[in-house]
């Protein structure tokens, strides 16, 4: 039986490596809106967006015509879950910069955040065209596949973000979403174990890890692991996961 995933993946949003989520640089063509957009970079690089957008502001009030700080302002805006503000500004950075990997990358980032899936993956898909290596693109993309229930799909993009980038715990973890999704439990195991092995205190893990063994039938190992998980989660991030956790522990004990 295919597990419902929806609300499970993990969507790159921060980060300091991610395409878009650094501050884009470029001298303003108007001398006067240098300051402020610099001050707006600095902010947006001290993690302080509620300054950001105010030196962004600025800075476009004197040059209207800067994409990288409607760019900047609206991964500001997002940082803030202002998701809403930060399509404007990417709808408005668009204009002036039609072929932008990062501009439909970050708006695909905001769609996805209000639920607005089938603009989130035209954006990607978009992207893609202008990016075509960019692994977050390809995984991120992939999560929004997962959220609209087309784990085949989304598997063919964490196969493809892989390729580009081998090692991260991140999609190989939303990649053992898609195998559940798909009921390919032994995939699913092997993508969880692989994720320990690199990264041995990534504790989502260990619930895909514990659905996976379920699924296979090892109720025991499945205990061991959903405990381990109930140890080691987060109690806000992972919340939702650890009170699905304890449910299975209370089942499983149960027969």
């Amino acid at each position: 039986m295919a597990l419902n995933t929806k609300g499970l993946a993990l969507f790159l949003i921060i980060g300091v490596t991610l395409l878009g989520w650094g501050p884009a640089l470029a001298a303003p063509q108007t001398p006067a809106a240098q300051e402020p957009f610099d001050q707006g970079v600095a902010a947006l690089n001290q993690g302080n967006p509620t300054l950001a957008v105010q030196k962004f502001t600025a800075a476009l009030k004197l040059d209207p015509q800067l994409v990288e700080a409607y760019i900047n302002r609206g991964i500001a805006e997002m940082r803030l879950a202002q998701w809403a503000d930060a399509v404007g500004d990417f709808d408005q950075a668009q204009d002036l910069a039609p072929q932008a990997p990062e501009v439909f990358y970050n708006r695909g980032l905001a769609y996805s955040r209000q639920g607005i899936l089938d603009k989130a993956l035209a954006d990607y898909t978009k992207a893609l065209q202008f990016a075509p290596k960019d692994w977050q693109i390809y995984y991120n993309r992939g999560n929004t596949y997962l959220d609209m229930g087309q784990a085949p799909k989304a598997l063919q993009d964490y196969n493809q973000a892989l390729k580009l980038h081998p090692q991260a715990p991140q999609i190989l973890y939303n990649r053992s979403l898609a195998y559940l999704a798909l009921g390919k439990s032994a995939q699913a195991l092997a993508d969880a174990d692989r994720i320990i092995a690199l990264q041995p205190g990534y504790a989502r893990a260990y619930f895909t890890k514990a659905q996976a063994l379920e699924k296979l039938g090892n109720k025991y190992e499945a205990l061991a692991a959903y405990r381990h998980f109930l140890k080691t989660g987060n109690p806000d991030a992972d919340a939702a996961l650890l009170q699905k956790a304890l449910g299975r522990i209370q089942v499983l004990e149960s027969h």
